[in-house]
């Protein structure tokens, strides 16, 4: 019996790297998966339907329950799209990962408006239009007295909730609001019965290898003494099948996740603190902060 039989999970940018690794873990563990990837390049440019295709192959191959979806989740209407697909398909939905994700890297003083939209819509519009309408599912669901018992992981990263990374303003903008949106749909939906947590993951994928300055360092890999690689995307997906299951209490959480190590993260916390009596004086705050 798995972790997750008779869970219902759509998981975005599920055809490549660490999402592959998600949904075929998933249906392993007996979950029903919509695979959902667009197909695009690096950058979000154009769409094949081959990958998601191919991952819901691989699993039915292997004995699983799957269907292939290669809307785009930046749109409203995609991501309703996808969610109607779950539903329609297998009745139900459970489970919802976040994971879609692309790279248009550039230092703020030269960055182009278009590659700052695109990864804002992609990563943050992309991560909130998917959570709007599964939360709306299941919002529909409780009212009529069949409470969900639901959960969401949500992908964030240490580019921007521990390590800010140059060229990344776009990118680390992005996943700190991803990491903010986590803790404040936790508290809004807890009522319809759907735990919300996200991961920041480090792990060998397309986009980390073309992140400026690491990827060099990802293509080398690294392992543990038991030769295991820590850079194996393959490492991350176990956290968040945790996450998904029926009786995992966490919500409201960030975890960092790397090889063999899961970290639980805490957001902004005051380092140091100095009051005044009445208005504030410049001097003062300059001699004393």
């Amino acid at each position: 019996m798995g972790a997750l039989d008779g869970r219902v999970a759509v998981i975005t940018g599920a055809g490549r790297g660490i999402g592959r690794e998600h949904a075929l873990l998933f249906a392993r563990e007996g979950a029903r998966v919509v695979v959902n990837d667009l197909g695009g390049a690096n950058d979000g440019s154009g769409s094949d339907a081959g990958p998601a295709q191919e991952v819901a192959d691989e699993i039915v191959a292997a004995g699983g329950e799957a269907v292939a979806n290669t809307d785009d989740i930046s749109t409203w209407a995609g991501a309703e799209r996808l969610i109607d697909q779950a539903v329609g398909e297998f009745g139900r939905l459970d489970v919802l990962v976040n994971n879609a994700g692309i790279l248009r890297d550039g230092f703020v003083a030269s960055l182009d408006e278009a590659d700052w939209d695109a990864v804002v819509d992609v990563h943050l519009k992309g991560h909130f239009a998917v959570l709007r309408h599964a939360a709306a599912h299941w919002k529909e669901r409780s009212k009529a007295g069949e409470q969900p018992n639901a959960a969401v992981v949500n992908t964030a990263s240490a580019s921007g909730v521990t390590v800010p990374n140059a060229g990344q303003a776009n990118y680390g903008a992005a996943k700190a609001g991803i990491a903010a949106m986590t803790q404040v749909a936790a508290m809004e939906l807890e009522r319809y019965g759907v735990r919300v947590n996200a991961i920041a993951p480090i792990a060998r994928t397309r986009l980390t290898l073309a992140t400026p300055g690491m990827g060099a360092v990802f293509a080398a890999g690294v392992e543990d003494a038991t030769g295991h690689d820590l850079f194996d995307p393959a490492n991350i997906s176990p956290l968040v099948a945790w996450l998904a299951t029926a009786d995992c209490p966490a919500t409201g959480q960030v975890y960092a996740v790397q090889g063999g190590s899961i970290q639980e993260l805490t957001g902004w916390s005051v380092a140091r603190s100095i009051e005044c009596e009445g208005i504030w004086r410049i001097d003062d705050i300059a001699e004393r902060l």
